[in-house]
């Protein structure tokens, strides 16, 4: 399903979009695998450079310095991609989204948003047992942070839904139509 306009050129910047336990990274690593793409996952990414889990950075510092943190990864790793005009698949974090100048930064860079859809029961059957995610409190937290966030991922130019394992989930995506394997 498409929300945005409709494109019929190969797109060679994919970002995987979503709620905590959606896939993006699973399902990030194994698309990137079979396209022969580069992979880059947001979190870890920010952990390497800092020297801290996202949850010591929350804890030490607090959301607002971590966004700040995030938006300067997240630069970073777009400008690696297009200026070495590198097919990537770049796994964001659940809430990279929702911060407007994030979204600005990807739509410049001329980035193929995908929504990977998961129905709020499952995610919350999959994080169950999650204690690493600093926003996640509680399951009425889990509610309210999904449900702010929502409204950004709708903005994705297409939607995958991502209940099934991780292969059928990148073969919905192959099946857009939308992406090229890399050139030997």
């Amino acid at each position: 399903m498409t929300f945005g306009p409709g494109q019929n050129n190969p797109r060679r910047l994919l970002c995987l979009i979503g709620f905590m336990g959606c896939g993006k990274t699973s399902v990030g690593r194994l698309l990137a695998r079979q396209l022969g793409w580069h992979f880059v996952d947001l979190d870890e990414c920010i952990e390497r450079q800092t020297g801290l889990t996202i949850s010591e950075i929350f804890a030490r510092e607090g959301e607002p310095a971590f966004r700040l943190v995030e938006h300067q990864v997240l630069a970073q790793a777009v400008g690696r991609a297009t200026e070495n005009e590198r097919a990537t698949v770049l796994a964001l974090g659940g809430g990279t989204i929702a911060q407007p100048q994030n979204l600005e930064l990807l739509r410049r860079a001329g980035c193929t948003l995908v929504w990977l859809h998961c129905p709020i029961e499952e995610l919350l059957r999959r994080c169950a047992a999650v204690t690493n995610r600093p926003l996640f409190t509680s399951e009425a937290s889990f509610r309210q942070l999904y449900e702010e966030r929502r409204p950004f991922y709708e903005q994705a130019d297409y939607r995958v839904e991502s209940t099934s394992e991780p292969r059928a989930v990148v073969e919905q995506i192959l099946s857009l139509g939308i992406l090229e394997r890399a050139r030997s």
